[in-house]
């Protein structure tokens, strides 16, 4: 008779929540499925096509049998171009052996966490944040620390509560400008001061600049440029090139901290997709016309959802940057999980809660989407707040 298998796993796993935006997006698209017209504002995607020049280059690559393991680093030619657009883009300077390419943004985060933190190191992250960063933190061994922002600063980060948070434990800064939900963009003068007190306090900086092309209303500053030993930069394919499926990321920083995340991803993923590697030069050394067209296209949404939440009674601070709004739902219900199902449940729109982004009364929109669907989803939730 075979014994049952007795699992128990590890207390990591136990503690690791699932991301809340992925179980929102699932959750649509089980309903999508079932046939009921679900628009999903949920996922942080561009709607766009990946740049038809990219494709090119991923069909050359096939052609010519460039489907082999490549370095763990990343393919020569793609680190080359990376650390040109960091010089280009950003005034930053690295070799390209202190670039390295990754299976998206996540994988450089989470490759960075765990060849910086021991146990109980602290790790500060402004708040609301993205809704990975903790768990990640956490995962890591470390314990992420949250420096509230408010709405009213239009989520603008106040250094000397920074500073207040600092204690002997705290090792790294994670800043993510333009930030995921917020769209907030820090200003020059904030990056300064910051870079200034990691260097007072000892502290590392790791950036998340992901979403660097698309602002609107700001200057898209590294903070890099103030603190190069002491910052990692992380960026990726992604969002700009609307590359999501791709999987590339990338990071660039001190060649040491490089080199352990290299080793640390030597024994777990190894190279990323080769294939999506050689796509990924064409994306970083020519497509300013797209970044250009994409950019007024997100402008556009912005402007027309964050006016019409506001219209409605839904008190949404304008972002800078990134395709995201934060909106109060008090009118519809003062719990943000309650009013995330009421909104998919009764209006068929599928938000994402505030409360994993630390982000209490109120829901995450992403905008990346059609103008026509942000008129749609403009009235259904008229007609859910109507019936209220």
């Amino acid at each position: 008779m075979t014994t049952p298998l007795s699992l128990t796993l590890s207390q990591k796993v136990r503690n690791l929540k699932p991301s809340s935006t992925v179980v929102v997006s699932s959750r649509a698209l089980a309903l999508q499925r079932a046939g009921v017209d679900i628009i999903s504002m949920a996922v942080g995607e561009p709607d766009f096509d990946t740049p038809p020049h990219v494709i090119a280059a991923a069909k050359a690559a096939m052609d010519a049998g460039k489907t082999r393991y490549t370095a763990v680093n990343g393919i020569p030619e793609l680190r080359e171009a990376i650390a040109a657009k960091l010089q280009r883009e950003n005034g930053l300077t690295y070799s390209p052996d202190a670039v390295t390419v990754t299976s998206g943004g996540k994988q450089a985060l989470f490759n960075a966490l765990f060849a910086l933190l021991d146990p109980g190191d602290e790790v500060l992250i402004p708040s609301p944040y993205w809704v990975s960063y903790p768990e990640m933190v956490s995962f890591a061994g470390g314990v992420p620390v949250a420096v509230p922002t408010t709405s009213e600063s239009g989520y603008q980060l106040d250094v000397d509560a920074v500073r207040a948070a600092i204690t002997p434990r705290t090792k790294l800064l994670m800043l993510n400008s333009p930030g995921n939900p917020t769209g907030a963009v820090f200003p020059e003068s904030t990056l300064r001061e910051l870079a200034a007190l990691a260097q007072e306090r000892d502290l590392l900086i790791i950036t998340d600049e992901m979403y660097e092309h698309i602002v609107y209303d700001a200057d898209q500053i590294s903070i890099a440029r103030f603190a190069p030993e002491r910052t990692l930069t992380v960026n990726g394919a992604s969002k700009a090139y609307a590359m999501t499926g791709w999987r590339i990321g990338y990071a660039a920083g001190p060649l040491a901290l490089i080199q352990a995340m290299n080793a640390i991803q030597g024994q777990s993923t190894s190279n990323a997709n080769s294939i999506a590697q050689w796509a990924a030069v064409a994306a970083v050394t020519d497509s300013d016309a797209f970044i250009e067209r994409s950019r007024a296209a997100f402008r556009q949404r912005r402007d027309r959802i964050v006016a019409g939440l506001n219209a409605l009674g839904l008190e949404t601070p304008t972002p800078q940057g990134a395709f995201y709004v934060l909106t109060d739902t008090a009118p519809i219900h003062p719990d943000e999980l309650e009013a995330a199902r009421l909104i998919l449940d009764e209006a068929r729109v599928a938000v994402v809660p505030g409360t994993d982004f630390a982000a209490p009364g109120r829901v995450r929109l992403s905008y990346a989407t059609s103008l026509e669907k942000i008129e749609e989803v403009l009235d259904r939730l008229k007609v859910l707040l109507d019936s209220r």
